[in-house]
């Protein structure tokens, strides 16, 4: 029992890496308000020890074998209901936020996140609170306060692009950089980067050079009016 006679949080550590899992438990296990009672490697396993262990909460991981943790998270979501997710993660965009939020995470921290704000985060959601970092809620904020501007392609996106990837395409073709792509669509560079690999692999684009007159040639873009 913990001070006042309240029984501790069940929680469930949920992360890839051996010493980060094992770290997390460590520390959750010299706290008061928790009670470490499983951990897993990946999604899949975190389901799994979900149905068995019934936790009141699972510190939830996100870019993990098998079974990421949005995956993982949507499938606790709905299959066990009385269990809520507390996403613990490095990553703080949008692309990693926003997806793990619509699937059913009530908290969000990154792993630069003490022991006791993870206690509070728990806590949280337990009352039925959001669990969000004060890094994370200065970041929805932020998001809620700009009006979208989505480069618009002129005409449908080729070769089974993705909405996002056409949208990195038209700003690629603009003359922008990654790290300015990633502060327009608000994501990391790494997730840029990601999607000009994927582009270019779908297009056999060979560099930006090929990409500018891609676009041009495919309409997503159009030059400036004289």
């Amino acid at each position: 029992m913990t001070e006042g006679g309240k029984k501790p949080a069940r929680v469930v550590v949920v992360d890839d890496q051996t010493v980060v899992r094992e770290g997390i438990v460590m520390l959750l296990g010299l706290l008061p308000g928790v009670e470490v009672v499983g951990a897993a490697g990946d999604g899949e396993e975190a389901v799994r020890l979900v149905g068995e262990l019934a936790p009141d909460v699972v510190l939830m991981d996100l870019r993990m074998p098998r079974c990421d943790g949005v995956e993982a998270t949507r499938r606790i979501r709905s299959q066990y209901p009385g269990t809520q997710v507390v996403v613990l993660t490095t990553f703080a965009d949008d692309e990693s936020l926003f997806p793990a939020l619509r699937a059913g995470a009530r908290g969000y921290l990154t792993k630069d996140a003490g022991g006791d704000e993870i206690v509070r985060a728990v806590e949280s959601v337990l009352s039925g609170d959001a669990g969000l970092s004060p890094s994370i809620q200065r970041r929805l904020l932020e998001r809620l306060s700009q009006p979208e501007q989505p480069p618009t392609p002129a005409a449908e996106a080729p070769d089974g692009l993705t909405v996002r990837e056409t949208e990195v395409l038209v700003l690629i073709a603009e003359g922008l950089s990654n790290q300015e792509i990633a502060r327009r669509l608000h994501v990391s560079t790494a997730t840029v980067k990601t999607h000009i690999n994927n582009l270019f692999a779908k297009t056999g684009l060979k560099d930006r050079a090929q990409a500018v007159r891609y676009a041009y040639g495919k309409g997503l873009v159009r030059p400036p009016a004289n």
